[in-house]
């Protein structure tokens, strides 16, 4: 899987960059391909050419742009074994969930897109005033590793569908499905320059696309941190920044809830992806007089979890992507026992696993009980399968725990009588709310409260992201 060309203009051309980057399989810790290490000059070029692009292709009769888009979404479920086994090893997720949410999840959101395009008002008029809504320009797109497809294609797919041109920068922890995507990308004859690639880190390639003045708006998804260098390099050229950020999401477990069914659900819904997901609900919050029941419900849903390289038969937790993914989750789980979170579940190490897997990045999944909402686990992100028990004492009391973070990009509650938690659900400051289990919907807005990020994905409303809008004041009479 050794890939020595980025996309640009229509072409697999060389990069001006002279070094690689190796592309580990997470579940033995082995290299299996290679990316090019992108320079500043080559996203430039890219740049330039999506530019030149930009008018020929928001000429371009919108029906052609989406039939482009329809075949695009179609070439993604026809590559579904192809592309999921692709992303299972290079980022660990099972085989399995990789076929059906790896690639599964992007295909249906692509898909989606000329259906939402075709309803969209492009134009409306408001009194005497014709408001048109117009391609933003080049867009910048900068996606992480954890999703990859799915990130890249809720980007690239309504912008190119409203008009717009694209430079992509994948995440180098697992950027070779992005490269399979320009291969499709070219087969189905996009023109050149809508979409280019450029593949290398994020203090080059992803500051070099946000600094540049030809860009017209950045779409960022990643962490918090590097969102908000990404937003202070783009300020300087006034450029927009769409940022999907971090979160840490609180998942309310209502008094009236059935515990049995609720708690190895939100157990489920932390360890997703091995608990790789921005929006995973790992504060569990349950009534305080019943933290020991919780507990245990929650320690055995951990405790069945087969942990496992993403290949075999019935593994249910693959491994993390990274070493260094690893260390950081293996810190926060000391800090967890440093701080005095009674550890129920899990812990630090690494799990038994089987011969020939001893280097991979495999972690317990691991569930802390009666944490405060103070404490280390409680306040930042890990980004692994670790799941926080906080004990509330009644619902306003939940509310004001779910709310008391720096995030709000999701949350959940779970109970039986509907109006109560629908009440519930709409006084926690988060964009995404999951009631009794539900999942995400990809033609309703996703997007964060606070530090959590700014704009929103999918639908309608992340077509809204990718326009200007113009107001042409007609004259009177």
């Amino acid at each position: 899987m050794q890939r020595d060309q980025i996309y640009v203009d229509g072409a697999w051309v060389a990069s001006a960059g002279n070094d690689s980057i190796d592309v580990h399989d997470p579940s033995t810790g082995t290299v299996i391909g290679s990316i090019p290490e992108g320079s500043p000059e080559d996203v430039k070029v890219a740049v330039a050419a999506a530019k030149a692009a930009f008018d020929g292709w928001a000429a371009t009769p919108l029906e052609e742009r989406l039939s482009l888009i329809e075949q695009l979404a179609s070439a993604l479920g026809e590559r579904m074994e192809e592309l999921g086994t692709l992303m299972s090893r290079e980022m660990g997720m099972p085989l399995p969930m990789a076929k059906m949410i790896q690639v599964g999840m992007p295909a249906a959101t692509t898909g989606g897109v000329p259906g939402t395009a075709r309803e969209f008002a492009f134009e409306e008029k408001i009194s005497r005033t014709l408001v048109t809504r117009e391609p933003v320009g080049v867009v910048g797109c900068i996606t992480p590793w954890n999703y990859p497809l799915h990130q890249i294609m809720a980007k690239i797919a309504p912008a190119m569908a409203v008009g717009c041109t694209v430079v992509l920068k994948p995440s180098e922890v697992a950027p070779l499905n992005a490269f399979l995507l320009a291969e499709i990308i070219n087969d189905l004859g996009f023109p050149p320059g809508v979409f280019n690639l450029v593949s290398g880190v994020g203090p080059v390639i992803g500051e070099a696309i946000a600094a540049h003045p030809d860009v017209d708006m950045v779409s960022f998804t990643g962490s918090t941190r590097a969102g908000t260098r990404v937003a202070e390099i783009a300020a300087t050229n006034v450029t927009r920044v769409h940022q999907e950020l971090g979160g840490k999401s609180a998942n309310i477990i209502l008094d009236d809830a059935d515990f049995a069914t609720a708690i190895p659900r939100a157990v489920g819904a932390c360890y997703l992806n091995s608990g790789q997901t921005c929006s995973a609900l790992t504060r569990l919050l349950v009534p305080a007089d019943r933290m020991d029941e919780a507990a245990d419900l929650a320690a055995s849903a951990a405790n069945a979890q087969v942990v496992g390289p993403a290949d075999a038969e019935g593994t249910g937790l693959g491994p993390l992507v990274s070493q260094a993914q690893w260390e950081k989750v293996q810190s926060y789980i000391q800090k967890g026992i440093d701080e005095g979170a009674t550890l129920v579940a899990g812990g630090t190490g690494k799990p038994e696993l089987p011969m020939g897997y001893k280097d991979g990045y495999y972690v317990k999944p691991t569930v802390f009980a009666n944490v405060s909402n103070s404490m280390t686990i409680a306040r930042e992100e890990i980004f692994g399968p670790v799941l926080s028990i906080i004990g509330y004492s009644d619902d306003d009391d939940a509310v004001a725990i779910a709310n008391d973070t720096d995030y709000g990009l999701s949350g959940g509650v779970w109970g039986t009588d509907t109006d109560r938690a629908l009440a519930v659900a709409k006084r926690l400051r988060t964009g995404q709310v999951d009631m009794n289990g539900a999942f995400l919907n990809h033609e309703a807005p996703f997007g964060g409260y606070k530090k959590s990020g700014n704009g929103r994905e999918l639908g309608r409303y992340g077509l809204s992201e990718f326009v200007e809008s113009k107001s042409i004041n007609l004259p009177m009479g």
